[in-house]
């Protein structure tokens, strides 16, 4: 059908409900807007789905997710066995529809015989982690657009191990997602029907308890926590979402006693009234709490996105009496640091440990990892690729998880989940800060002293925004153009090796020999340079942008700034070339 044939549809079926139908003849004399709500379905991608909010195939809607389950469930029946009751775990976040949907999702599983555990209330993303694998569940959803701007929300699909869906699994999900396309083949229940049948439960305190317990269990120094826990100052901020409560309990149960909560970003607001765009790599999200920072002379300043998987921080440089921005990189630096060098000392540090990254991740990683005899693992981009690795190591033997960051605010220590985990990463770096705290030191102190040990690693993005059915073949287009022809240098830095994801090749610019990139196909291009620096291009997956990374190594702080701003505007030229 035509997109027009879509919507005519949409609107004359009795399948869709009056309040759809009524949105739709909003824009019945809006040619363009018809167009984009359907000239495509909304794509259920190897993450799920992400999308605006509101009626059509291209949105995230009742219908889109009630299909999508439908999908889901589908592929859910051709793995059990029998007449064995499967079940999935759902969580969902504070954004518009969130609990909506996620009661469409457990509906719509109840109708297929799958049973549906479902939070009381909002919840992070890594407790949904942690709880399908706490359940025994076969798969696990989480209604979340974690920093999408207001209008977003989406859907994220997890497999047993606790991590999101990866291949075969995530293949083969979309693959039945695509299959229906009929919206009368979709099946749900009423929730008091599936809950009669014990098709549909509530969960909540006991799962918030036994994840907080496994949280508690990655403390090294509890003493060095009570000694200092009435200097420290710490400023949080869940930017309205699902952290506020998680955060304060843990923190307060480890015995912090001045932790301070932005009074103004502390309640769910699904229009997260406060920030300009609730995301932890936003200076400006940070407004608020810097201004409480230093209204009550707070050590760091944290923050946790909507759905609580990244976290961002500040901390105080006593030196200068300003607050310095940590990137996703530096604070995973830190807590990497920590982790292995307080591991090592008290003996707890498991055998073979592992440390799991992305390509794109900081360069720092190698340094840190030969120093404490840790095997360094890199996967793409995405943290499932780091779940999936622990699954792994545990089917094999081969390597023990000691921690695993992408550069993109989040990381894990433990294996409680098998996604990011700001919640954890709060408690650690409070640990850190508490350690800091205890040997005369700030938390910038301890960068700086990594850095001087390491090296002064600096990372980049740059990014092009592309909106609609235009933005997506100029985004396609711009990386064909790279893939055909990949630029031999960006400015005085030359290009040693080229890596296509997408086609398995690593070619040696100056030999021209090929090899394989020995990881699973993606639209990915990655340009190793000269002097340890790098550049990667990517496609967002949840975005309509196309994502420059980059990374060099400079001597000193001024030295890789410089570096960093040479670089970039080497990718821009290449780009425009």
């Amino acid at each position: 059908m035509s997109f027009m044939d879509e919507f005519n549809f949409w609107l004359s079926d009795d399948y869709f409900d009056e309040a759809t139908k009524a949105e739709l003849l909003g824009i019945k004399d809006n040619e363009s807007e018809i167009e984009e709500r359907f000239y495509k379905e909304l794509e259920f991608g190897t993450g799920g789905l992400r999308g605006i909010i509101g009626a059509g195939t291209n949105r995230m809607n009742i219908y889109t997710v009630r299909k999508a389950t439908q999908g889901l469930a589908n592929y859910i029946m051709k793995q059990g066995s029998a007449g064995t009751l499967q079940s999935v775990a759902i969580a969902y976040d504070s954004r518009r529809m969130s609990p909506e949907f996620a009661d469409e999702t457990a509906r719509c599983l109840a109708a297929n015989g799958i049973k549906a555990y479902v939070f009381d209330s909002l919840r992070p993303t890594p407790e949904l982690s942690f709880a399908l694998r706490k359940l025994g569940c076969i798969a696990g959803v989480v209604v979340t657009a974690s920093h999408n701007p207001p209008e977003y929300n989406g859907y994220k699909a997890y497999w047993a191990d606790g991590a999101q869906v990866t291949p075969p699994n995530d293949i083969g999900i979309i693959g039945e997602v695509r299959a229906i396309t009929d919206y009368h083949a979709v099946k749900t229940m009423p929730k008091e029907e599936a809950m009669s049948k014990g098709l549909y439960e509530i969960i909540g305190s006991e799962i918030d308890d036994a994840y907080m317990e496994e949280l508690k269990k990655q403390i090294i120094h509890p003493e060095i926590i009570r000694e200092v826990s009435k200097d420290i100052k710490i400023v949080y901020t869940p930017f309205h979402g699902t952290g506020n409560i998680p955060v304060r309990r843990v923190l307060k149960e480890l015995g912090f006693e001045n932790v301070y909560v932005v009074p103004e970003q502390e309640l769910p607001d699904p229009d997260f009234t406060t920030l300009d765009y609730p995301n932890p790599e936003d200076p400006k999200a940070f407004t608020l709490a810097l201004k409480l920072a230093k209204e009550k002379g707070a050590d760091i300043v944290m923050a946790t996105d909507p759905d609580a998987d990244r976290l961002g921080v500040y901390a105080l440089d006593t030196k200068s009496g300003e607050y310095v921005p940590f990137t996703g990189n530096m604070s995973g630096m830190l807590i990497a640091e920590y982790v292995l060098r307080e591991r090592r000392a008290t003996n707890t540090m498991p055998a073979n440990p592992a440390l799991v990254t992305t390509i794109v991740t900081t360069n720092m990683t190698k340094p840190i990892t030969e120093a404490y005899n840790v095997k360094l693992i890199e996967v793409l981009t995405g943290f499932k690729y780091i779940g999936e690795q622990i699954k792994l190591f545990e089917q094999t033997g081969s390597y023990s998880y000691a921690f695993g960051l992408e550069e993109s605010y989040g990381c894990l220590v433990g294996t409680h989940a098998r996604d990011k985990d700001a919640i954890v990463a709060v408690m650690m770096l409070a640990e850190v800060a508490s350690w800091c705290k205890k040997n005369n030191m700030t938390l910038w102190d301890m960068m700086i002293n990594l850095y001087e040990k390491y090296g002064y690693y600096k990372e980049t993005q740059y990014s092009i925004t592309m909106k609609g059915i235009d933005g997506a073949k100029e985004i396609a287009a711009l990386m064909d153009k790279f893939r055909a022809n990949p630029p031999k240098e960006f400015g005085e830095l030359k290009v040693k090796e080229f890596r296509d994801y997408a086609n398995d090749v690593v070619i040696d610019m100056e030999t021209g020999e090929k090899t394989t990139t020995g990881l699973p196909n993606s639209n990915v291009l990655y340009f190793d340079l000269t002097n340890d620096s790098w550049c990667c291009a990517r496609p967002s997956g949840t975005e309509p942008k196309i994502k420059f990374y980059m990374g060099v190594k400079g001597t000193s702080l001024e030295d890789a700034q410089k570096k960093v701003e040479a670089l970039t505007d080497a990718v821009k030229a290449v780009i425009e070339s």
